[in-house]
């Protein structure tokens, strides 16, 4: 149990706890998210995944991070308008987080610390860093900021 994503919980944003054992035997991913990047368009393509393969046990699970060029500069409000308006996202949105330093959420620590990046990398480079995690909770892969959504699409389904 110490080894999967389910041993954390984290407040989702409008501040209402989450726990991550609630999402058991589905497959997630886990994306850290920023409303004025270059890759802000993918939230398109991640509604698409979460709309096609929710009804299969399928989760994304989006975290708003202002760590990278100040790209998320809003309160937990705003950024969900934002989403909601411009992408019609309707998948979680949790509180704003880092992802990388010392208050790294803890979450995020476990997802770096399971599947390192480029050369054996445990930070994230920038917004729109993606983690696959299946139904036992455990961290398959992890996908740079330019892996587009639809082209994770086959490695869900596997999952599922």
């Amino acid at each position: 149990m110490t080894n999967t994503v389910y041993q954390f919980d984290m407040p989702l944003n409008n501040g209402e706890s989450k726990q991550f054992e609630d999402y058991k035997d589905q497959v997630l991913l886990i994306v850290n998210t920023a409303s004025k990047c270059g890759f802000t368009p993918q939230y398109d393509g991640l509604q698409n995944l979460y709309d096609k393969y929710k009804e299969k046990g399928f989760q994304v699970l989006g975290f708003p991070c202002d760590q990278f060029g100040h790209q998320e500069p809003g309160d937990d409000t705003q950024i969900e308008q934002f989403c909601s308006l411009n992408f019609n996202v309707n998948f979680p949105l949790f509180k704003k987080s880092d992802v990388n330093g010392t208050d790294a959420s803890p979450l995020f620590k476990f997802l770096k610390e399971s599947a390192p990046g480029l050369l054996g990398s445990k930070s994230i480079k920038w917004n729109f860093t993606k983690f696959l995690v299946n139904r036992d909770g455990e961290v398959v892969k992890r996908y740079g900021s330019n892996a587009k959504p639809e082209n994770i699409a086959k490695d869900i389904e596997k999952l599922l």
